[in-house]
């Protein structure tokens, strides 16, 4: 089978719009079953705020006849884009995969399923850890000033920006473990930028949390701290390796 630098613009092109083709079917596949079971998804981001909404008996509210019907819709469309991720990540690999270097394409399929797993990691760290807390923060901080009396739609905007944003902060790890192998940086690079991802952890802490409490902050800036250090050892770890097979191959030749 002829490589991407070898195929004709045209195929590259049609190759190109067949996986994502597959990809647009396989999303609306899973945004149709995620709307059959819409009620299922939003008890399940509902449940970790405990005593939301008192006078309803912690259940949420619309005050427009199409609101509920918009949160329902958006919450399947940003589930099924959740579920789709790993097929077109998948699809775009394997696309682009032959126009990389033997080692690129290795450690990019090697690491495409500790990326999901870092991934998944981070959301239920945001639904189990972050959340709850936040939630209480942002329900009892007006004392017996005023009522809270919260809106389904104002309610799943928040939930699911916080589960989207530590999905993704703790995918860090593998994305510097992959930048180490490929040499695109080195391990003295993240070693000697330590001081600017402490800053910018609670600088991303305080863009993710929607309070502005330093208990919340921490609970999203610590830790990226650590998979920031995480990352940096696990590069270390992967260079160190490399020198050791140069080495080798050195030596037996």
């Amino acid at each position: 089978m002829a490589s991407p630098r070898e195929m004709p613009f045209l195929s590259h092109i049609n190759e190109l719009k067949r996986r994502l083709m597959w990809s647009a079917l396989f999303f609306i596949v899973t945004v149709g079953t995620s709307l059959a079971f819409h009620r299922n998804i939003i008890r399940f981001l509902v449940e970790p705020a405990e005593d939301l909404n008192a006078f309803t008996g912690g259940a949420l509210i619309f005050t427009d006849l199409t609101e509920f019907w918009g949160a329902a819709v958006k919450i399947s469309v940003l589930t099924g884009a959740l579920v789709t991720m790993p097929f077109l990540t998948l699809q775009i690999s394997l696309f682009l995969g032959p126009g990389l270097s033997s080692n690129e394409r290795k450690w990019l399929y090697l690491l495409m399923p500790f990326a999901l797993i870092s991934f998944g990691a981070g959301v239920a760290f945001g639904y189990y850890v972050l959340i709850p807390p936040a939630i209480n923060f942002l329900l009892n901080f007006a004392g017996d000033v005023a009522t809270p009396l919260i809106r389904i739609g104002s309610y799943l905007n928040l939930v699911t920006m916080l589960l989207f944003w530590m999905g993704l902060s703790f995918e860090l790890p593998v994305v510097m473990f992959f930048l180490a192998k490929i040499h695109v940086v080195t391990p003295q690079f993240f070693g000697s930028k330590r001081k600017y991802a402490v800053v910018g952890a609670f600088v991303v802490g305080a863009m993710i949390t929607p309070t502005f409490d330093p208990f919340n902050q921490s609970l999203v800036a610590g830790p990226i701290i650590v998979l920031y250090e995480i990352g940096y050892w696990l590069a270390r770890l992967g260079a160190r390796r490399d020198k050791s097979e140069s080495t080798e191959a050195s030596s037996s030749a």
